[in-house]
């Protein structure tokens, strides 16, 4: 995502998901374990599905403090390093997706921006950041992409994420 986040005008399209099916795909992807290899194995799907898809995108996975896991492809910036900051404090904020606590906000005609009294050039409540969360324990990381317009950044992590819980 550049500066100015293009990808937000197409927050509210038809194909944008519920705030029902976001917090379905939470629960869903709730995983067994959270390891270092688990973030190396994350991080490397991300990675393989972005160059299938010459994707320009950057790629942080974190648990707790720890960054686990960075890629930079090509076609990315220091903007999407910029953009994955904003985007990972709201997960570690709210424990929740990014894209899920925008869609919140405008599901009450609220701009997370305005709202949320957070200072927006620190947060961003745009998709691409997902929580890592292990059942039993909660969430106990991020998983984030940029570059992307930000419904597309969402998926390629949830597919991601799929591809991981079906191996663990």
């Amino acid at each position: 995502m550049s500066s100015t986040d293009p990808a937000a005008a197409g927050a509210a399209t038809a194909t944008a998901p519920t705030v029902g099916e976001l917090e379905e795909q939470q629960t869903r992807l709730a995983l067994p374990r959270f390891t270092y290899d688990d973030a190396w194995t994350l991080g490397t799907l991300l990675v393989g599905l972005a160059r299938e898809r010459n994707a320009p995108v950057a790629i942080d996975i974190r648990r707790g403090g720890q960054q686990l896991f960075h890629a930079a492809l090509p076609g990315s910036s220091a903007d999407n390093d910029a953009w994955i900051d904003r985007k990972r404090r709201v997960v570690e904020r709210y424990a929740e997706s990014s894209l899920l606590v925008g869609t919140r906000f405008r599901a009450k005609g609220k701009s997370f921006d305005t709202d949320s009294r957070l200072d927006p050039d620190r947060y961003a409540a745009h998709g691409g950041s997902f929580p890592l969360t292990v059942t039993g324990a909660g969430v106990v990381g991020t998983v984030t992409v940029s570059g992307l317009p930000q419904l597309e950044d969402h998926a390629l992590v949830v597919e991601a994420l799929e591809r991981l819980a079906g191996a663990l």
